[in-house]
């Protein structure tokens, strides 16, 4: 596996005559996350899990529609809606009329609503977990929340500002030339190995997570 300084080096050569710190991701604070208001972040969340599969931007033209229609994204409102509730917004056609995506808005909504109640806020719960271990992170959104295995755990996470990697493929193939993994990483022994990696070049560079993995896929592909 190579040094930190060969990834910045090697990516710096592949964006030559650009600014590529410019090009980087920048986190969320511990303290900014933990302002974020949960209706926020449920809103993202949501939103995440219908953009997979769709144009964002289709999406995002029917997001205000989405906060009139889910309460502003309200968690314990959502939580509380009936099933003839979620039903009935298969009628609106102002809405993506996915009934699988509309019924896990209540299941994320009870998510963020329940982490909220155990640790002041989701916002909280969320800027708390330790990115060295951002893996266990994404398992819990899979397993506890719904729609929200693959990437999507990862990229609502990028969305709301915490550090996270993201395994895209050409991070997934810069990681399988560093001899990280062989494989496209979804058993938790592989998933665990790029954790390793991950920490250790932020233990190098001290840079935060999303940062290394936007270098990282900089340097395939050409």
């Amino acid at each position: 596996m190579k040094s930190f300084n060969w990834i910045y080096e090697h990516a710096q050569q592949h964006k030559s005559g650009e600014d590529i710190e410019a090009l980087l991701p920048v986190p969320k604070s511990f303290e900014e996350m933990k302002q974020v208001p949960d209706d926020r972040i449920l809103s993202d969340m949501v939103r995440r899990v219908f953009r997979a599969g769709l144009k964002h931007s289709l999406v995002d033209s029917k997001w205000p529609e989405f906060e009139k229609a889910f309460f502003g994204f309200d968690p314990e409102k959502i939580s509380l809606m009936n099933d003839e509730q979620l039903e009935n917004l298969m009628q609106n056609e102002k809405l993506i009329r996915h009934w699988g995506k509309i019924k896990s808005t209540r299941i994320n909504a009870m998510l963020v609503h329940e982490k909220a109640l155990q640790h002041d806020s989701f916002a909280c719960f969320i800027a708390e977990w330790p990115t060295d271990n951002i893996i266990g992170l994404w398992e819990l959104l899979k397993k506890q929340g719904n729609q929200l295995g693959g990437n999507s755990g990862s990229y609502f996470l990028r969305m709301i500002g915490k550090d996270t990697f993201i395994l895209t493929d050409d991070v997934v193939a810069a990681l399988k030339a560093q001899g990280v993994i062989e494989k496209k990483p979804t058993a938790k022994r592989d998933l665990i190995k790029v954790q390793d990696a991950f920490n250790q070049w932020q233990q190098e560079s001290g840079r935060p997570l999303c940062q290394i993995s936007r270098l990282l896929s900089y340097t395939v592909g050409w």
